[in-house]
């Protein structure tokens, strides 16, 4: 697996996640751009690294799950991480990145010894206006069609690829 200084730096964080289904399918989609910290803040009781349909939707990512760690809230989730970056499928916060521009904003920061923490609302409620305030930026995924988000785990894999993307740019404009 091609490792880069953002892969070490940079934790998904799931916030109140409901179904493990998605824990399990996010916890693929990260380590298929080659990340492995996964955080959940305070699942509900099935959504739990552990659960049979989280395993089964990890495809070879079970390693991410068995390393996951479980918060009581947001904040401690996000401690000593230098960039949190939220997503939000809000209409009216402003001042929104796109995933590309926030991956180049995550890979400078890395780049200067920073962490990254990426944090993913709950499957129904996304994040608060609360919790939007514990972050540095906030990234929107564009969207042609009228629909208000993206599937979380799909969420995390656009994200992931844009950090990845970022990290070979980086990497090959030092050579």
């Amino acid at each position: 697996m091609l490792t880069l200084p953002i892969h070490a730096s940079t934790r998904f964080v799931l916030d109140r996640p409901h179904y493990p289904e998605n824990v399990g399918a996010v916890a693929r989609a990260i380590k298929t751009m080659g990340f492995t910290q996964l955080s959940l803040v305070k699942p509900s009781r099935i959504a739990i690294p552990s659960h049979e349909m989280a395993r089964k939707m990890a495809v070879k990512s079970c390693d991410v799950l068995d390393e996951a760690w479980i918060h009581s809230n947001l904040t401690e989730a996000l401690a000593e991480r230098s960039l949190v970056l939220a997503t939000t499928s809000r209409s009216g916060v402003s001042g929104v990145l796109q995933p590309r521009e926030a991956a180049r904003i995550a890979q400078g920061r890395v780049t200067r010894g920073g962490t990254i923490a990426v944090v993913f609302g709950n499957e129904k409620t996304g994040l608060n206006a609360e919790d939007l305030t514990l972050a540095h930026e906030r990234v929107r995924i564009p969207m042609a069609a009228a629909q208000p988000s993206v599937n979380l785990a799909q969420a995390t894999q656009i994200i992931a690829y844009e950090l990845f993307l970022a990290a070979l740019d980086a990497r090959s404009t030092r050579r």
